[in-house]
């Protein structure tokens, strides 16, 4: 616990970069995986895979009970808990793997995908190596070795869904090619971390030590559970009533649309999460870290999600291709709860940190509950009728995962919406330059990629002079703050241009 102030920052500071230059790497990796397996394989193959990726997600968190969360967020760490951690992780990892390969038949029937259950079974494979890395990803996290998980994260996605996905598919596998990336992403990382993270591997089971983990990990877990049902209910909803076609073009937009949450919140999650347990508390400290983070997600989330609303049209063509033009309504639709979806896993964070799991965990079991109800009342207007409900059921949690955050902090609502109005005065105006000169190329018929570029570059332009002119408007306090400290981390003939913005003349 004895970390300073500017040392806490610095390598949190530190840690959002590297953290973030590896999603926003994984994000223009999936994307290029995205853009070559869609024009390789078929809409219902990614409807069989995207329901494999619910079982498969679903089940991950019965195979680690909070095991790692748990490690991270303990204010003393003993040796009995590393090995009894190991060991409970391992064993866990290969009950569910033999669960779910057993229960692969009933699970296709379910989703009404006959052929998911042979898909499913080789699929299992991946928990028994998310068992042995679990305690080494934790301690690396704990560490704030952000920069190699990074490097990880990266290297295992690229290994499996970059390399090996797109040759099987090119080779005729099919939704094989797909089974066989998770596959290898997952043994890939498994290895990584083994290898850059030693750790004490001795069997050990005693009552003491499970019940230490189990108390914060139950409620983790707990959390966890409704949160991945919220996040994953709707695409059983679409899977079982509007089949395997409407459910691989709603997957793939959910994909599209979660990579900035991927890109921004989890970056800032999986750092403020070991971050803020460090200094757990201090209310001040929580409290500052908290509004920061809000800022910058609403900072860069609300333009954004303007930004792709208006240009899904041109989005979907060029990345997609136009056999899914069907993508182009459920994007526009989703990409308006952007920052719900992204802002809440801040929430999530201070939670987490504070140790407050079961107030998490009731708050995440109303979320499922609506995203389940509402989804199910949607799919009688098709996908677009889903993927409203599903915004109303985001933005219902956001409101949720905020109150606990602000009782956590002491921090008042007002200050809360406050760390929005930057983001939120930017995307107004961004949003206005996007749809008028988005219109003027239309008209002129401009071909969407070179739509795409001139928007691009001319909101890029927009948004530096509005944050040079009109820092106090545009960027807050917190936006300034960020770039000074990102100037002050950066070497000495970088610093005066990355303070160009928020400098006076």
């Amino acid at each position: 616990m004895s970390v300073t102030h500017r040392g806490l920052v610095g390598r949190s500071i530190a840690g959002v970069l590297w953290t973030g230059l590896s999603a926003g790497g994984n994000g223009a990796l999936q994307v290029i995986a995205l853009v070559v397996l869609a024009r390789l394989l078929a809409p219902s193959e990614f409807g069989v895979f995207a329901a494999t990726t619910v079982v498969i997600g679903f089940s991950t968190i019965f195979s680690g009970l909070g095991v790692g969360p748990a490690l991270v967020q303990r204010s003393e760490l003993e040796d009995r808990h590393l090995r009894v951690g190991f060991t409970l992780s391992v064993l866990l990892g290969l009950v569910v793997a033999g669960l779910v390969w057993a229960g692969a038949p009933a699970l296709a029937g379910l989703f009404r995908l006959p052929e998911l259950a042979s898909v499913l079974r080789v699929a299992s494979v991946v928990f028994a190596f998310q068992g042995f890395a679990m305690v080494a990803y934790a301690l690396a996290q704990r560490a704030l070795r952000f920069r190699w998980l990074a490097a990880v994260n990266s290297g295992a996605f690229a290994a499996g869904f970059v390399v090996a996905g797109p040759l099987m598919a090119w080779l005729g596998f099919g939704v094989w090619a797909l089974i066989g990336a998770l596959v290898i992403q997952h043994a890939v990382r498994m290895v990584l971390l083994l290898a850059g993270q030693p750790h004490q591997k001795r069997p050990q089971l005693d009552p003491r030590t499970i019940g230490e983990l189990a108390y914060f990990g139950g409620g983790f877990t707990l959390a966890r559970i409704g949160n991945y049902l919220a996040g994953q209910v709707d695409k059983l909803v679409v899977g079982r009533w509007l089949g395997a076609q409407t459910l691989g073009l709603y997957a793939l937009t959910c994909q599209l649309v979660a990579a900035p949450a991927v890109l921004i919140g989890q970056v800032l999650d999986r750092v403020l999460f070991p971050a803020m347990a460090l200094v757990q508390l201090e209310p001040v400290r929580l409290a500052r870290a908290y509004r920061s983070g809000v800022a910058i997600c609403a900072l860069l989330i609300l333009p954004l999600s303007i930004v792709v609303t208006l240009l899904a049209p041109e989005i979907v063509k060029v990345l997609l291709g136009a056999k899914w033009a069907g993508v182009v309504a459920p994007l526009q639709l989703l990409a308006l709860g952007m920052l719900f979806r992204t802002s809440y896993k801040i929430s999530d964070s201070v939670a987490r940190a504070t140790g407050a799991v079961y107030a998490r965990a009731w708050r995440q079991a109303a979320f499922a509950i609506a995203i389940a109800a509402l989804s199910l009342i949607g799919q009688h207007w098709g996908v677009r009728g889903v993927a409203l409900g599903v915004v109303a059921a985001v933005a219902f949690n956001f409101i949720l995962m905020a109150q606990l955050s602000l009782r956590l902090t002491g921090m008042r609502w007002s200050a809360f919406a406050a760390a929005h109005i930057p983001g939120l005065a930017l995307a107004v105006v961004l949003g206005a330059v996007t749809w008028v000169l988005a219109e003027w190329l239309r008209e002129l018929q401009v071909a969407p990629i070179l739509l795409l570029g001139v928007v691009a570059l001319t909101t890029s332009a927009a948004t530096l002079l509005l944050w040079r002119h009109f820092p106090g408007v545009f960027l807050g306090s917190d936006g300034q703050s960020l770039l000074r400290t990102l100037a002050a981390l950066a070497p000495a003939p970088l610093q005066p241009r990355m303070l160009w913005m928020v400098e006076r003349y």
